[in-house]
């Protein structure tokens, strides 16, 4: 079965190239973001998880060890990009887009206490937030440590160091917005939440995860705006597709559930992993069209 990174390396780069007309497509710029996220926020300590706890408690522990892959993941990722965010925000180029840019942070942490929140009343973690942490990290994978404490990090880094280093911004935004948030994230949401609804249960989950894919769908839009301005400069939009090509192999990883190696078949919440890869390359390569850069051809 092929895997998001078998289909990037199968892509037609020439052909998505020749799309680049694409990128004359008008995006919300960042003061048309922060207006929405004025309309669109919502408060983590809200949801009522009373009906949750009593799923949780109901669902067969088959089931339960399965979702644990899925909700770590979420958890531990929110906390990561809520935490390796600074370096974006440090290196705004005017206020717009400075005032959208301390909007995801709030909400990357927002998102963190949501997950926070459902481990301790729902899943019944005991301890401290971190304490929760830790133990969602049990679940994951070495390539998800790879992408959020390898690759996120030493982008993170290399703009707090020189906030005014545009190439490094464009490293950024492609590894955050474009694989971590609008290949993975938006992936898993769909995919878990199709699950849950299918099977009509976790209702307070449900709405705190649709709350959080609409506050990502938001960032994502920024990261398209941005990498569309930037990548009209051949340099930078080669800039782009190198980090693609650092990032995506650990990206496919991160794809795997346990007990299963990149490239297998297998099937997760209901899910097949032809139907997750395609789903997660689909979503990747419409927003390089708009941005007017092609795939780049990932090795392994």
């Amino acid at each position: 079965m092929a895997s998001l990174l078998d289909m990037t390396q199968q892509g037609d780069v020439a052909t998505i190239s020749d799309e680049s007309k694409l990128a004359s497509v008008r995006l919300m710029t960042p003061r048309q973001l922060y207006n929405l996220w004025e309309r669109q926020h919502w408060a983590a300590g809200e949801i009522d998880f009373t009906r949750d706890r009593r799923d949780w408690e109901e669902l067969d522990a088959a089931t339960r060890e399965e979702m644990m892959y899925g909700l770590s993941a979420f958890f531990v990722g929110e906390e990561r990009v809520a935490t390796q965010f600074s370096g974006l925000v440090m290196a705004f180029e005017d206020q717009h887009e400075e005032a959208f840019l301390t909007t995801q942070q709030v909400d990357e942490a927002r998102h963190a206490q949501h997950f926070n929140n459902l481990y301790e009343q729902v899943l019944q973690f005991d301890g401290s937030f971190e304490d929760r942490l830790y133990a969602a990290r049990e679940h994951l994978n070495n390539a998800y440590r790879v992408l959020f404490d390898e690759h996120l990090v030493e982008v993170n880094e290399a703009l707090i160091a020189e906030p005014g280093d545009l190439g490094a911004k464009v490293d950024f935004v492609t590894a955050y917005h474009m694989v971590i948030e609008g290949t993975l994230a938006l992936s898993g949401q769909y995919f878990q939440t199709e699950f849950l609804e299918r099977r009509g249960i976790l209702p307070g989950h449900v709405e705190g995860f649709k709350n959080i894919s609409r506050d990502e769908h938001r960032h994502v839009a920024y990261g398209t705006w941005f990498l569309q301005q930037k990548c009209q400069d051949p340099g930078l939009a080669r800039r782009a597709q190198e980090r693609l090509a650092a990032t995506l192999p650990a990206a496919a990883g991160v794809l795997v559930p346990p007990g299963y190696s990149l490239g297998d078949d297998y099937t997760y919440m209901d899910a097949t992993s032809q139907q997750m890869n395609e789903f997660a390359f689909t979503a990747l390569s419409r927003r390089l069209k708009v941005i007017g850069i092609g795939l780049p051809a990932v090795a392994a």
